[in-house]
């Protein structure tokens, strides 16, 4: 398919699976009205709960499997966002992301690979790794609906990541995230739109919204990022959803256009590293 209406869905996430669960749903029930055949839903969409929420098996658990069974109903393609992954060999869990087709297959997996460690402007310390396992492998999926590349949250902020999906097919980069205010106010916007001009992508960035655990605020602000750049839907305050075109017509044009990436000296950058 080389025309789509893609759904991007905000959620204000808590700690109360079941509501979050629901929610889901029912973004799923409002996206297929609209004409959807492609949602994406934010890092973490399922449950957030102080680190604290126990983790499930993928795609065998039940937030997968429901979303499978909604893919099946409406017969368009999920991508679930982020949940926690149960870990076999450790207590780390992993950030996990499935993408589903209308069958309620999973044609793809992909565990986040960067963790949030860091101190944030406002002196707060984010220390993701103490309680996530990264992942160790790039993803691209060649579906009907394009070639996908997926990532997770703090991901964005390595372009090396995004090049090696785009130099790997990518047509649509999956950005699910739950952005905190103090960066996302400021970073979060610039760092969608240059990953989609340096790799001629579609970026789609569904994001979390609100204040969780009644201190961080979630920056929101999802959006669909198209291949030069422009934001093509964006959500607007609070839970919600928002649609867009994805056209991989438009995007062969960019890329016939301006061939950054035919135009890489990939002769140069092979010697450097040797």
């Amino acid at each position: 398919m080389r025309k789509y209406l893609m759904a991007v869905i905000q959620m204000d996430t808590r700690d109360n699976k079941d509501a979050n669960l629901k929610a889901a749903c029912d973004f799923i029930d409002e996206a297929a009205s609209k004409g959807a055949k492609f949602v994406s839903f934010p890092e973490v969409f399922n449950v957030i709960d102080e680190g604290q929420e126990a983790p499930e098996l993928v795609p065998e658990g039940r937030t997968i499997s429901l979303m499978a069974e909604k893919a099946r109903r409406h017969h368009l393609w999920i991508h679930c966002g982020s949940i926690a992954e149960v870990n076999p060999e450790g207590d780390r869990k992993f950030n996990t992301t499935a993408v589903l087709n209308p069958q309620g297959e999973m044609v793809a997996k992909y565990r986040k690979l960067h963790t949030f460690d860091i101190t944030l402007p406002d002196g707060s310390v984010a220390e993701e790794s103490a309680r996530i396992k990264p992942g160790r492998e790039m993803v691209t999926v060649g579906t009907e609906m394009g070639c996908l590349g997926l990532s997770i949250c703090y991901d964005i902020r390595f372009p090396e990541l995004y090049r090696y999906l785009a130099l790997h097919g990518a047509q649509i980069l999956f950005a699910p995230a739950n952005f905190r205010m103090a960066t996302g106010k400021d970073h979060w916007e610039a760092l969608l739109r240059a990953r989609a001009i340096e790799n001629t992508c579609y970026v789609v960035a569904a994001g979390q919204y609100g204040k969780k655990h009644g201190t961080s605020d979630s920056f929101g602000n999802s959006m669909i990022v198209d291949p030069w750049g422009t934001v093509v839907a964006r959500a607007s305050e609070g839970a919600g959803i928002a649609v867009g075109e994805i056209d991989l017509e438009y995007l062969d044009k960019v890329r016939a256009h301006l061939p950054s990436l035919k135009n890489r000296r990939a002769d140069v950058y092979d010697t450097v590293r040797k």
